[in-house]
């Protein structure tokens, strides 16, 4: 069965794959089938921005389609950055917007940089119908980056499940503890299900 994926986000579409591929979907990205452009995100909550993409690559593609949308939340920041952590201070680039953040915690002392990764992920069909399934990662943030892998603020996320950054982490282990692959990880169950095997082949 195919698959769109509802991002531009390569690291995105590697971790979908990763979880989703096994169990037999043909996992494509949102540009191979004929989406360029995706709708603002109005939504005032990760699952309700995460189904409008959901639901606009579905409507476009004719296809079934899985969209996410996560977000740092930093205790000290009274959770920013949030819904707004792809576009952190209008910045570019995934680098800026890191040392944005950490400009921002300047005066906030290691055990007091308390964060978690959020994650809602929607499945979608054409019809409209759609599923949403929700994870979350605690860690705390440090003083500078670490490592090189992964993307977005995992350079300075630090799990206290994996004894290192996210940056510093391989994808296998970073999914077993992130937003995102327990997020997956929750999806992945609801297939196994009779209500998934209806909304699938329905």
């Amino acid at each position: 069965m195919k698959l769109v994926i509802a991002t531009g986000n390569q690291g995105k579409v590697r971790e979908f794959t990763a979880a989703l591929a096994p169990l037999g979907f043909e996992l494509v990205s949102a540009r191979d089938a004929g989406i360029e452009a995706f709708p603002e995100e109005t939504g005032k909550t990760y699952e309700e921005n995460a189904r409008i993409k959901a639901l606009h690559v579905a409507n476009s593609s004719g296809q079934l389609s899985l969209a996410d949308d996560s977000g740092l939340e930093v205790d000290a920041l009274q959770g920013a950055p949030g819904l707004y952590s792809a576009r952190y201070g209008e910045l570019a680039s995934d680098k800026e917007r890191t040392l944005h953040l950490l400009s921002n915690l300047t005066d906030v002392e290691m055990g007091k940089r308390q964060a978690r990764f959020v994650c809602s992920l929607v499945l979608a069909k054409p019809d409209s119908q759609n599923r949403s399934f929700w994870g979350e990662a605690p860690g705390e943030l440090l003083m500078a980056p670490q490592g090189t892998e992964g993307f977005g603020y995992d350079p300075i996320f630090f799990s206290p499940v994996l004894g290192k950054t996210f940056a510093e982490a391989t994808e296998a282990e970073k999914r077993k503890v992130s937003h995102r692959g327990n997020a997956l990880r929750n999806l992945t169950e609801w297939l196994s299900t009779a209500e998934a095997k209806s909304f699938l082949h329905n």
